[in-house]
C-alpha cells in the first residue's frame, strides 16, 4: 500500500484548505486511515480517523468541529477538510493506515500503523 498526501499550503488564519490522501496499490488491504500532524520540535499528533467501509470519523479534541475527515471509496481517496485554521495548526500533515481498525484509546500511537504517505506541510499565517 502506498499513500500520497497533499493539498498542503500558506493560509491565513480563519481560513480553510483540504488535504487529500491518495491510496494505492493493495489498497484492499486497508480498511482503517488516521491523519496525524507534526509541528516543529513536537511529537506526532492524532488528528482524525476513519474506516474505508463504514461508521463515523472521530476526532481529537484540539481539532474537533474545525476539520472533517470524510472518504470517496471510488478514488481511494481520504480528504480532511480543515477550518477556522489557527497559527497552531500549522504542522506538516501526514496520513496513515492499517488494515484493522483501531480502538480509539488505541489510534493516537503512531507505532500502530502499517503505511504512511509523505506528509503536507500546513502553514497557518498572517
Amino acid at each position: 500500500v502506498q499513500l500520497q498526501a497533499s493539498g498542503g499550503g500558506l493560509v491565513l488564519p480563519g481560513g480553510s484548505l483540504r488535504l487529500s490522501c491518495l491510496a494505492s496499490g493493495r489498497r484492499f488491504n486497508m480498511n482503517f486511515l488516521a491523519w496525524f500532524r507534526q509541528a516543529s520540535g513536537k511529537e506526532r499528533e492524532f488528528v482524525g480517523s476513519i474506516t474505508w467501509t463504514s461508521g463515523s470519523p472521530v476526532y481529537a479534541n484540539s481539532v474537533k468541529g474545525r476539520f472533517t475527515i470524510s472518504r470517496d471509496n471510488a478514488k481511494d481517496t481520504v480528504y480532511l477538510q480543515m477550518n477556522d485554521l489557527r497559527p497552531e495548526d500549522t504542522a506538516v500533515y501526514f496520513c496513515a493506515g492499517r488494515q484493522n481498525r483501531l480502538v480509539f484509546s488505541e489510534q493516537a500511537n503512531p507505532r500502530a500503523y502499517e503505511w504512511w504517505g509523505q506528509g503536507t506541510q500546513v502553514t497557518v499565517s498572517s
